[in-house]
């Protein structure tokens, strides 16, 4: 689960070069679909960018994406996910090796973006681009499509479930209210039950304040 905030959609200024864990509980994804055209020398490349939170959503979407432009002569895509942006994968469906799926993926790098998915339709023009000239295609079509769309930054959140005695709930009640904390689901009885969502760098500090109520458990 992650907080998000909108940002404009620029890449970063120092460009990623190559694949690497972020750790921080802060990441950059797209809030929607988004869409880009590049053109050259009569072939069209038309790149779809979304949001998609794991490698198995991604996958669903670039069959989907492939099927709708089931006559395009190629669908290449890459996609990357989680906050440390550590899952990827790519592909350059037919093209020569390296010329589109890696381009697409550096400019997922580039602009710092991760829980998201690119595909890149080509429809052949009847004359060769050569190896440089599709790298630059596949590269230009995702940037378009990125800068189509709306960058969101995201806080990363976590989930906690615990149980309390009924004689704990104003206690409780009152760190749920002064921690700031999102309550996903409650059941008030003679024992208690609550789940709540919080940030998941204050995670450590919420564990330790539940704790100092007598009764509460499940945080360990």
């Amino acid at each position: 689960m992650f907080l998000c905030l909108k940002k404009s959609p620029q890449p970063n200024l120092t460009k990623v070069s190559s694949i690497e864990n972020i750790m921080s509980d802060f990441y950059k994804t797209l809030k929607g679909v988004s869409q880009g055209i590049y053109k050259e020398k009569m072939s069209k490349f038309i790149a779809i960018a979304q949001p998609a939170q794991s490698a198995d959503e991604a996958k669903a979407l670039i069959k989907q994406i492939s099927n709708k432009y089931h006559d395009a002569r190629h669908c290449c895509w890459a996609y990357m996910i989680g906050s440390q942006r550590d899952e990827y994968l790519s592909s350059d469906n037919g093209e020569p090796s390296g010329t589109a799926g890696k381009p697409i993926l550096g400019q997922i790098n580039s602009f710092g973006l991760t829980n998201v998915v690119i595909a890149v339709v080509r429809y052949f023009g009847g004359i060769k681009l050569g190896t440089s000239g599709l790298i630059v295609a596949y590269r230009e079509a995702a940037r378009t499509a990125i800068e189509a769309g709306e960058i969101l930054e995201c806080h990363e959140q976590a989930t906690l479930s615990f149980s309390f005695p009924y004689l704990a709930m104003n206690d409780v009640m009152k760190l749920v209210k002064n921690g700031d904390l999102k309550v996903l689901d409650q059941q008030f009885d003679n024992v208690c039950s609550m789940t709540v969502e919080t940030d998941a760098d204050k995670m450590p500090s919420l564990r330790e304040r539940l704790t100092k109520i007598d009764g509460v458990t499940g945080v360990d």
